[in-house]
């Protein structure tokens, strides 16, 4: 939701660090790789217990994350820049999905309930994008939802920093990946009904 509604306000933001590293002579994958490094460290930091750290990495990582694609649009973006930026952000939400459960033992349940509700939506977002010929300002059709990667964002920080609310955070972001899955599910209906 705030990647639909908010970009517009920090593209300018965005712009600067794409303008930086086009400068510093750096792709878009290189940058997509700059930001995975960091995402995946949010997860290792997570685990070793080093909440501030693992939130700026994260963070940076996201930002890096929202760089590369600007680059690839003023560059030219690849078919397989789209593989990577996408396959890239799930291994970074799985190595926090991991590295909280491995320091939470007794909340593993709940990370796999969290898990299972990020694979189901990511399927129904990947095949409605494979399945129709609309197109975003992206190289895929996006379906906007509740949960989108700065509301991810969101809500992992929060379960880095808030370790004592984690089962009560992790269920309502569970939730809202669910809620998100329904109305991208709802959407594909009226998209590939016609």
């Amino acid at each position: 939701m705030l990647d639909t509604h908010c970009r517009k306000y920090i593209q300018p933001i965005i712009g600067y660090g794409a303008e930086f590293f086009i400068k510093c002579k750096l792709s878009a994958n290189q940058v997509t790789v700059l930001a995975l490094i960091l995402g995946v460290s949010s997860g290792i930091f997570s685990y070793m217990n080093m909440p501030f750290i693992a939130l700026g990495v994260l963070w940076i990582s996201g930002y890096l994350d929202a760089v590369d694609g600007t680059i690839a649009r003023r560059q030219g973006s690849t078919d397989f820049g789209t593989v990577m930026d996408i396959t890239f952000d799930r291994i970074v939400e799985i190595s926090i999905i991991i590295g909280l459960s491995l320091r939470h033992p007794e909340l593993t349940a709940y990370f796999l309930f969290l898990a299972c509700s990020i694979i189901i939506t990511m399927t129904i977002f990947l095949t409605t994008g494979l399945m129709t010929s609309k197109k975003s300002e992206k190289s895929f059709y996006y379906q906007a939802g509740l949960a989108e990667r700065t509301e991810g964002f969101l809500m992992f920080s929060l379960m880095i920093i808030f370790g004592t609310y984690l089962k009560i955070i992790v269920l309502v972001f569970t939730g809202m990946i669910l809620f998100t899955a329904a109305q991208r599910f709802l959407e594909a209906k009226q998209l590939l009904s016609k």
